[in-house]
């Protein structure tokens, strides 16, 4: 961080710094080397593909959600693996998506079937996502294990299925579980328990090969247990026979970029505001970075960003609340305390923007997307992408 001006920086601007990155990707293969398993990039967390060069480095591939992630991974991470999961395939994509997959996880025996000849023709490996109905995701939007959850299929669905067609998993090689969200192994350690109470029998089938542990896992967080996620990986795999792939996406990029805003216009009038009990006067500050546009996870998961140099609200002198520069009276990125008074036209650096940010930006509003830039020690910070009124224009 310390070799980047932020104050060069034409605003508003992702950074995504490939030293950090290459950090968190040294973590990932450390586990895959000791362990023998395989971890895939989730691209809808980080699909910045002018860096799957230095991702494929270290990671066995990239798994997607849609058609054209698979497509980005396949033709941008040449000659790793793509897999991909969805609740429900598009009839008039399938044909490219068998193409272009190694691994094609079904939401459902029923979807499996109804794709089977497709996919085996082609030669992908066929899998079906169970939901062991156990979670610990507090934000209900993020728990795929919800009440009425359409992601995954449940043992009683399962095996009603079973029943109906005893040769329903003929072809199916893998199965994939996926309900954690940013967190630690000692929740994936209990998850498995339920995985193999509601499962372990479909495990045991000799035709199942690979088990997939999903994303969710926060592995690079300092705080993360690695040890643990060895123990839990190589227990499936010995216990089972089986190989064991993990996917996740936030954990690839975590802290390892920001978004770089300016400071348009403070407001002169004082508020009183009130943050974990705490009562503290603020006034609001607008900027050229929007929540509802370049950083929509702190509307929705919700979450406070980091700024360098701030500190809580009421902590510092000097507290500001910051709004995007949009109609939206919800656009609001949070409170921040500060040493000084601000002034217009001052940088702010907020910390770990690389994934989720750039993948679910907009232009609400015709507000123009942040442009794209990288750092690395040979060349500095360098341009990926800029974005002008053309690029607004070609979404509608």
């Amino acid at each position: 961080m310390e070799k980047i001006n932020f104050n060069e920086i034409k605003t508003p601007a992702y950074i995504v710094d490939e030293r950090l990155l290459e950090n968190n990707l040294r973590v990932l293969r450390s586990i895959c080397d000791r362990t023998g398993c395989r971890i895939l990039l989730a691209q809808k967390g980080f699909s910045m593909y002018s860096l799957y060069h230095l991702i494929g480095k270290y990671l066995c591939g990239t798994t997607a959600s849609s058609l054209y992630e698979a497509r980005l991974g396949h033709e941008e991470m040449h000659g790793k693996e793509t897999h991909i999961f969805s609740p429900a395939y598009n009839e008039n994509e399938f044909a490219e998506i068998s193409r272009l997959c190694d691994h094609v996880v079904f939401n459902s025996i029923t979807q499996y079937q109804k794709f089977k000849k497709q996919a085996l023709q082609s030669g992908c490996g066929c899998g079906i996502r169970v939901n062991p109905q156990y979670a610990e995701v507090e934000t209900e939007i993020y728990n795929p294990c919800c009440a009425g959850s359409r992601l995954g299929t449940t043992l009683d669905v399962f095996e009603r299925d079973l029943k109906d067609n005893p040769d329903a998993l003929d072809g199916i090689t893998g199965l994939h579980f996926h309900v954690m969200c940013e967190q630690n192994s000692d929740t994936l350690e209990r998850v498995l328990e339920h995985v193999e109470k509601k499962f372990g029998s479909y495990m045991k089938l000799s035709q199942i090969k690979w088990v997939n542990f999903g994303g969710g896992h926060h592995i690079t967080r300092p705080d993360y247990d690695i040890e643990r996620l060895v123990r839990c990986i190589n227990h499936i795999q010995e216990t089972y026979d089986v190989l064991v792939y993990l996917e996740p996406g936030e954990a690839v990029a975590l802290n390892a970029g920001y978004l770089v805003a300016s400071v348009m216009s403070v407001q002169r009038e004082n508020f009183k505001a009130v943050y974990d009990g705490k009562e503290y006067e603020a006034r609001a500050a607008i900027l050229d970075a929007s929540a509802a546009c370049h950083m929509p996870d702190v509307l929705e998961m919700p979450y406070r960003p980091e700024i360098i140099g701030a500190k809580l609200p009421g902590e510092l002198p000097y507290t500001y609340r910051f709004g995007g520069n949009t109609c939206l009276a919800g656009d609001i990125i949070g409170d921040y305390s500060f040493d000084h008074e601000l002034e217009e036209g001052e940088k702010l650096v907020f910390c770990d923007m690389a994934h989720y940010s750039m993948v679910k930006n907009n232009t609400f509003n015709g507000i123009a997307l942040p442009d794209i830039l990288a750092y690395n020690d040979i060349r500095g910070v360098y341009p990926v992408k800029k974005f002008g009124y053309e690029d607004f224009k070609r979404r509608l």
